[in-house]
């Protein structure tokens, strides 16, 4: 019995080992085929995943912004930042100084002391050039790597800068047309992935095209309507009169009133974009898009306007001017009144060239204040210009229904409504155009872009743009301005209104000398506003002491410059 029992134990050992030579083979024939599905078919996607862990998009520039005769106002340029990689340490902290000092031009001292106080990852050296970098590559310091990236670069400094913006690619935030023209700027097409090694050299293999793998990714040039020759033109005559006149603020636009084209732009305060970090918000803003003021006289060019195309006056028609007029507990006295107490019936011609407030104030309540309401909203007061830069605020026009006497009265000549001056500037340029105002714009669009985002708005009818430009031209041409010039008949209107108090109502001693206008009179090529805030120094503020005289310098220097041919004796 015991023998019988012990083979029977022999047996069943010998099975087991049999079951178990047939289970590690189904585990070696299973591993077998797991590995070839996994190293050859791939079923795990490693090799996709690989790949896409070495895929890196190509580097990207920002496309260049350009000026309409393709000056170089912004563009980038290309940096990098030098690190040493503590674990890859093939050199002491000293013999790594002694090897960069000359390269990197910091002492070997400091070098050594940014190493030593370091932790892994060192930063050496911000803002390398690219003839610097390709020194350090030669060194061969595997505990090295360089750090590419874009610095956006303003060539031209403080010209346009308002215009230009700036752009941070650390904060991915922007201005100006480097915010609104953006996605041209980082248009590069279709993306191109390259496979790089972890210290970014190029991995070539049969689908590398060497051509897209060496050539950098560059966005669209932006061009700009601006010309540059006429954009230091109106820096140089702003900040020349805001120094003589100790003003805080102001602002020179010029434009094409037939197409919208803004040639210059200038506004101040201004500042550096190659300094844009270090500069203060105030000096940032682009006031004269986001903040509103009353336009003063230069609105009376609206009023009689408005008055032509209701029908309400005719180009020969006489208005009232009784020198000083009563609206309820409103007092409403032309400049003048003094030397001027009461001029009777006056002639349009007349009512500019003097710029009389009660007469204006007259034309504005021949009108009801619907008619009045709806032929503003069409020449752009109250609503936004469209104009292809950010920020741009409506102004304020009240609706008709909240408008009494004295508010209509006002509106007449440039105080019941709040502009902005860019809108001011759009407004008028309807008169200047056979009465279709265009959209405002700083960016040159192709024919096709323009369907898009040019407007072309009939304002009023080509017969009273006409009239009123007849008019201003003889006020111009009867008067001693500034605006009065020898070889170009100019339609134009100069201005001074109260600055309002800032947090509460009522009006400082504080003021805004402007002057709007436009030439050849006859056929217009450039319309120009001028607006001074705050001079304080220098004799009398009024729109023909402060702003006309930049008005006159500016408007000069374009004509030479765009080669504009005197008209004086074909408008009398």
């Amino acid at each position: 019995m015991p023998e019988n029992d012990s083979r029977e134990k022999l047996r069943n050992i010998e099975k087991r080992i049999k079951y178990a030579h047939v289970f590690v083979l189904a585990l070696f024939c299973i591993s077998i085929i797991y590995l070839f599905l996994l190293q050859i078919v791939d079923i795990r996607h490693y090799k996709v995943r690989a790949n896409n862990q070495r895929y890196s998009k190509n580097f990207i520039y920002r496309g260049q912004i350009v000026d309409r005769n393709g000056l170089r106002l912004a563009s980038d340029q290309t940096s990098y930042n030098l690190y040493a990689h503590r674990e890859y340490f093939d050199h002491k902290p000293s013999e790594l100084a002694q090897i960069l000092a000359p390269v990197i031009g910091i002492s070997k001292a400091n070098i050594e002391k940014t190493i030593n106080r370091g932790s892994t990852v060192i930063l050496l050296k911000k803002d390398i050039d690219r003839k610097t970098a390709e020194q350090i590559k030669k060194l061969g310091l595997r505990e090295l790597s360089l750090d590419k990236k874009n610095d956006r670069v303003y060539p031209q400094d403080e010209l346009a800068a308002h215009i230009i913006g700036y752009y941070n690619p650390d904060a991915g935030t922007s201005s100006g047309v480097e915010y609104t023209a953006r996605k041209a700027l980082e248009d590069v097409g279709e993306d191109v992935k390259i496979q790089r090694t972890p210290r970014g050299d190029i991995i070539y293999d049969a689908k590398t095209d060497p051509i897209s793998a060496a050539t950098p990714r560059v966005g669209k040039t932006v061009t700009l309507t601006i010309d540059s020759a006429i954009q230091h033109v109106c820096e140089r005559e702003l900040l020349n009169m805001i120094n003589l006149k100790q003003a805080s603020r102001g602002a020179v636009i010029v434009m094409n009133p037939k197409n919208g084209e803004i040639l210059g732009y200038a506004v101040y305060p201004r500042y550096n974009p190659n300094n844009y970090k270090k500069t203060e918000a105030i000096r940032l803003k682009n006031w004269t898009l986001t903040d509103v003021y009353p336009p003063g006289s230069t609105f009376k060019t609206l009023t009689v306007a408005a008055g032509i195309e209701s029908g309400k006056i005719k180009p020969w028609s006489k208005v009232l001017d009784t020198g000083k007029m009563q609206l309820g507990n409103w007092t409403i006295t032309n400049y003048d009144y003094n030397k001027h107490p009461n001029p009777g019936m006056i002639s349009l011609v007349y009512l500019l060239e003097h710029s009389s407030n009660v007469g204006s104030a007259n034309i504005a309540l021949m009108m009801n204040p619907v008619e009045f309401y709806t032929i503003l909203s069409k020449l752009g007061i109250g609503q936004k210009s469209g104009i292809d830069l950010a920020g741009e605020s409506s102004g304020l026009l009240p609706k008709p229904y909240k408008w009494d006497k004295s508010r209509q009265a006002t509106m007449g000549y440039g105080y019941g409504a709040s502009v902005t001056a860019i809108q001011m500037i759009s407004a008028v340029s309807a008169l200047a155009n056979n009465g279709v105002r265009v959209t405002p714009h700083v960016i040159k669009y192709s024919p096709e872009e323009e369907k898009e985002k040019i407007k072309y708005v009939q304002a009023v009818s080509p017969e009273t743009a006409q009239i009123v430009t007849q008019l201003l031209a003889k006020s111009v041409s009867n008067s001693k301005s500034y605006i009065n010039l020898d070889k170009y008949s100019v339609a134009g209107k100069t201005g001074t209104s109260k600055k309002p108090m800032e947090n509460k109502k009522g009006y400082s001693d504080a003021l805004y000398a402007s002057v709007i206008g436009y030439l050849p009179a006859n056929n217009p090529q450039i319309l120009i506003y001028v607006v001074v805030d705050s001079a304080s120094a220098g004799g009398p503020v009024w729109g023909n002491t402060v702003a006309a005289p930049i008005f006159k310098e500016v408007a000069l220097q374009v004509a030479r410059i765009l080669n504009i041919p005197p008209d004086k004796n074909v408008v009398e």
